[in-house]
């Protein structure tokens, strides 16, 4: 059920209409007493969920009992990002996600499902645990807030992949994630339909049917000036949603280039990456354009570290970003990373495979850290001064010396590939 729908290629929603759009999709929700907002965190700043989220609590600010930012694996946010990204909603009203301890058993995905949607390629049963939060019983909408952009995991981020990895619990996250890897991650990236999402889809349709959730997504597309504008605003019930609004992220997100990529550029803004967890997403969304022999520069001034928490932090810097086979032979030979296929998943797929360079350029991680997890490494500023992003535009660029680059500002935005790959 639709509550509220706009959006097309050439489509610009202002805060305005953002908001009207708000208010007019929860008018039709009907009467509101007690509302939960699970909004993505700052790793997905650009996805104005914050506006979305603020106009949620503008609306009726006494329903509002919680907001929950989608975390995952990821860090819990800062009073100061809190701030930047939701404004003036009051802090007192956020709760963190707790993914290894704060969820709640709600059933399992079937191990012959699993194998089934995966074609083979891993058999275990998946358990389905949500935050404790979720299941509040007073609460009458759950309001989820995210964007739907290709994602490496899911193929499509967005709808039931943020209430079931945004607020799952560990062995959900773990099990999803290696399912994606095992399956192919390059036969996943810019499709609504993956094995994750079958996954994904049966643990909300099994099992979270009771829970009144209400989504709100947005696209985000690119202008000609290289700013970016919401493309679409999709509100509703049920999976309707999500379909348009993928089917709208696969037009204006998904780059088909005519050629391969020789030399790639791809800035990570500090206020979203600290990791080098989130910052692969430079190597996920290019991974498909990059020729054989290329080369991928990584501008990554806020990256300090690997993991976003602890465990898995001492787990990439000990095996590594080396390939396929090596990750897939230490999870059949090490049982702390056999406890954490996520992990496992994510140095598969933050590896090339042999087939490009990567080099990071960093300031707090050092040269002796880049280069133990298998990247190439080069100092930051250094780099940031030969590859300016206030001088270089989205797209084909020629340096003063002649080099030519390819430049990404923004590689959570969309997903970049080669037409002969992406079919």
């Amino acid at each position: 059920m639709m509550l509220y729908e706009k959006g097309s290629p050439d489509t610009v929603l202002s805060p305005e209409e953002m908001r009207e759009g708000m208010f007019t999709a929860l008018r039709a929700f009907g009467a509101i007493s007690s509302m939960l907002i699970v909004p993505p965190d700052i790793t997905r700043f650009h996805s104005r969920a914050g506006e979305l989220t603020r106009s949620a609590y503008e609306y009726s600010p006494s329903a509002v009992s919680g907001i929950v930012p989608a975390l995952g694996t990821h860090c819990p946010m800062t009073e100061t990002e809190i701030e930047t990204m939701f404004g003036d909603v009051p802090k007192s009203l956020f709760r963190n996600h707790d993914w290894r301890g704060g969820c709640v058993r709600m059933g399992e995905i079937p191990a012959d499902f699993v194998s089934t949607i995966s074609e083979g390629a891993v058999g275990y049963q998946i358990p389905v645990d949500i935050d404790r939060h979720l299941l509040a019983p007073l609460t009458d909408c759950i309001l989820s807030i995210g964007q739907v952009v290709p994602h490496e995991v899911a193929g499509m981020a967005g709808y039931s992949k943020n209430i079931v990895i945004g607020l799952g619990g560990q062995e959900m996250i773990h099990r999803s994630h290696f399912l994606g890897a095992a399956y192919g991650m390059e036969r996943i990236m810019g499709k609504a339909e993956s094995p994750v999402r079958k996954a994904l889809d049966y643990a909300s349709e099994t099992f979270l049917t009771s829970l009144p959730i209400v989504h709100a997504i947005t696209v985000i597309g690119p202008q000609a000036d290289g700013t970016q504008a919401v493309r679409g605003l999709y509100i509703g019930v049920g999976r309707e949603c999500f379909n348009k609004a993928a089917e709208l992220s696969q037009n204006v997100n998904v780059h088909v280039l005519g050629k391969k990529l020789k030399n790639v550029v791809v800035y990570l803004d500090p206020r979203e990456y600290k990791s080098t967890w989130l910052g692969n997403k430079s190597i996920y969304r290019t991974r498909m354009a990059i020729e054989d022999g290329g080369r991928l520069v990584v501008l990554a001034p806020g990256v300090r570290m690997f993991g976003e928490d602890s465990e898995i932090d001492g787990l990439v810097r000990k095996f590594g970003y080396k390939g396929t086979p090596a990750i897939l032979q230490a999870v059949k030979d090490n049982a702390a990373l056999k406890n954490n296929l996520s992990a496992a998943a994510h140095l598969i797929h933050g590896s090339s495979e042999g087939r490009f360079s990567i080099t990071y350029c960093t300031e707090t991680l050092t040269k002796g850290e880049i280069e133990g997890v298998g990247f190439e490494y080069a100092p930051v500023n250094d780099m940031l001064r030969r590859y300016d992003p206030r001088k270089l535009t989205d797209g084909y660029n020629i340096l003063d010396d002649g080099e030519e680059l390819f430049y990404i500002s923004r590689p959570g935005a969309g997903l970049w590939a080669w037409e002969g790959k992406f079919k």
